[in-house]
């Protein structure tokens, strides 16, 4: 059922529009539990059923996934990104990987050329923090940081096509990149990432397009060479 179904009340609408917004917002990330039911009820000033149906109508349409026991988690930042995850949930990892390799050459060889000073800044800051959270040996941590890093990159391309096709993908491209890294770190898999940065920072274009290339997923395609 579509989200501005005329059979649901106004209430639950704007209760759906609320939570919704405390996604695409960032404020509740993608892979974060959301607040607890009685917590909505209490936060929101509305009945529980209401509380409930809109987290339904958001988990229906791909956003939120409802996990029995464990709670309600982000699934995805739109409703687009929703239906990517859920079309691509069983696809093949080498045909995933292919494509985030196919989008961030591109967006890499973009960013030489078009980054700019505050892009730079944030290049540097989140790959600190990716090798931080390698040190930490924290595999979810990484995945965020690392998925974060070329996030970073796709947006310093300065191609808001790109950089929201890229962003619909995010779910999935941590997904695979989740199940790439496996639930520890392993030390002969890291990848440096601090080459690609730095062709950015010198414009140059071929060798940052090659350095996002070399490793789609980022840790075991990079051990194993491919």
């Amino acid at each position: 059922m579509p989200l501005n179904s005329p059979r649901r009340s106004p209430l639950v609408d704007q209760v759906i529009a609320g939570l919704r917004n405390q996604i695409t917002s960032g404020e509740w990330p993608v892979g974060s539990r959301i607040p607890t039911e009685p917590e909505l009820v209490e936060q929101l000033g509305v009945a529980r059923n209401t509380v409930r149906e809109a987290v339904r109508a958001l988990a229906h349409n791909g956003l939120l996934d409802i996990r029995q026991g464990s709670g309600t988690y982000v699934a995805a930042t739109s409703e687009l990104a929703g239906v990517m995850r859920r079309r691509f949930a069983q696809a093949d990892p080498l045909h995933v990987a292919e494509l985030r390799s196919a989008l961030e050459t591109k967006a890499a060889g973009l960013a030489a050329r078009r980054r700019t000073e505050a892009d730079l800044r944030q290049l540097d800051t989140l790959l600190e923090r990716r090798e931080q959270a390698w040190d930490s040996g924290d595999a979810e941590r990484f995945v965020e940081a690392d998925a974060t890093l070329h996030s970073a990159v796709v947006a310093a391309a300065h191609n808001e096509v790109l950089a929201e096709l890229y962003a619909d993908l995010g779910s999935v491209v941590r997904d695979f990149l989740r199940a790439d890294v496996g639930p520890e770190l392993r030390p002969e898999a890291h990848t440096d990432h601090a080459r690609l940065v730095a062709a950015i920072r010198d414009q140059d274009e071929a060798t940052a397009s090659a350095e996002a290339g070399a490793h789609p997923f980022g840790c075991r395609q990079g051990a194993d060479g491919r």
